[in-house]
């Protein structure tokens, strides 16, 4: 990925790099439960992602949300993605906390898009994050997309669920600073809610930075089940 991630393996460092398609863009499927579970999973990573890839293809799929909050999203990934990129939105109304319950229509959901689009990258939920609706579409992106490249995101909640990654992406303090704007600025719906604020966004870039000896000291950070060298 460029200077986009290092996966570790107990004390091994392995710097890895994507292989950009040099006759098509790069095709990236990025997941979300609720409308800012991307953005405050990978919006870094992402932005890395816009500005090195030479062309790139970006599907968007969102599971829940108001109508208030589904523009949220849009907005929001129109502008992190940028303009002059083929960007398609897929915005889902099932019922917020309440996904397993729907469990067939989601899968076919999500089935939908995988049947339409075949990503060279996926950026997900965890399989174990312990809300409900993160960790049945982190289920379901490993269960229909066998042969991908899966990284899943982490969101920090008062659940208590942070585990250690696989996956480090080694942020410049500029990025930082632009995740944390752009979160506060395309999700007012979320203020005042404890997880949505600066101090938590980047005290989880600043243990991940610590982790991975980033430079800057900050980082986003992946679990990936597995990984083709």
């Amino acid at each position: 990925m460029g200077r986009l991630a290092a996966a570790r393996s107990g004390l091994t460092v392995l710097r890895l790099q994507l292989a950009y398609p040099a006759d098509r863009p790069f095709r990236l499927l990025c997941l979300g439960a609720h409308p800012d579970d991307i953005e405050i999973g990978a919006a870094a990573t992402i932005a890395r992602i816009r500005d090195e890839a030479p062309t790139l293809e970006v599907q968007w799929v969102i599971l829940t949300g108001s109508p208030a909050r589904a523009e949220e999203a849009r907005a929001s990934a129109e502008a992190l993605v940028g303009p002059g990129i083929d960007l398609a939105i897929t915005q889902e109304a099932f019922r917020d906390g309440y996904l397993p319950y729907s469990g067939p229509a989601v899968k076919e959901a999500v089935a939908a898009v995988r049947d339409a689009f075949d990503p060279d990258l996926i950026i997900a939920p965890r399989v174990d994050d312990l809300h409900q609706d993160h960790a049945l579409l982190g289920a379901l992106t490993h269960q229909l997309f066998r042969d991908h490249l899966v990284l899943a995101y982490e969101i920090a909640k008062t659940d208590g669920d942070l585990a250690t990654p696989d996956v480090y992406v080694a942020l410049e303090l500029d990025e930082v600073e632009a995740k944390v704007a752009h979160l506060h600025r395309h999700f007012p719906s979320q203020a005042g809610r404890p997880w949505f604020e600066t101090e938590a966004f980047r005290a989880l870039l600043r243990l991940r930075g610590l982790e991975a000896n980033a430079p800057s000291g900050f980082a986003e950070a992946f679990h990936a089940r597995r990984i083709v060298l």
